[in-house]
């Protein structure tokens, strides 16, 4: 299970919008002058992103704007999104590419850039689709599961 902290921005009657701060562990890493990502990681760390977060066992009503929660999903959930998003259209992308030079007469390279595309249009399609049909099922969504409120201060008497 990730675990991510963020603060509550907005309430609506079936989720919460959380604002994260993107972190990054580049600065422990050996390879980091060698990396791509320790580049894009300089370039977008800090940033700040809305994520939309189900109640999960806890009640909205217990939240406020500002307060700072703590919310988790599921690694699997990751590792299946990434392949949905990553991999699905490639694989559109590809059988399109195919298809087209196999279905259809003319210069095979143009076929296949056509396909390609084609191809990769479909797969950016099914990716929302999914996302869409998932949007409210709860076991791939992030869920809240704390509310973090500091101390309150009791000033004693006199």
């Amino acid at each position: 299970m990730l675990i991510e902290t963020g603060r509550v921005v907005a309430i609506e009657q079936d989720g919460l919008w959380v604002e994260t701060i993107r972190q990054s562990t580049c600065g422990s890493c050996a390879a980091q002058k060698g990396c791509g990502h320790s580049l894009i990681q300089r370039v977008s760390d800090g940033r700040r992103s809305l994520i939309r977060v189900l109640p999960g066992q806890l009640a909205l009503e217990d939240c406020a704007v500002d307060d700072q929660v703590t919310i988790s999903i599921p690694e699997e959930v990751i590792l299946r999104g990434s392949m949905v998003v990553y991999l699905f259209p490639l694989l559109c992308m590809l059988a399109g590419a195919i298809l087209a030079v196999n279905l259809w007469q003319g210069s095979q390279d143009l076929m296949a850039a056509a396909g390609a595309v084609a191809g990769f249009a479909v797969g950016i399609c099914g990716v929302r689709l999914h996302a869409r049909r998932h949007q409210q099922d709860r076991r791939l969504q992030p869920t809240l599961v704390g509310i973090l409120r500091p101390d309150a201060i009791h000033a004693g008497p006199g």
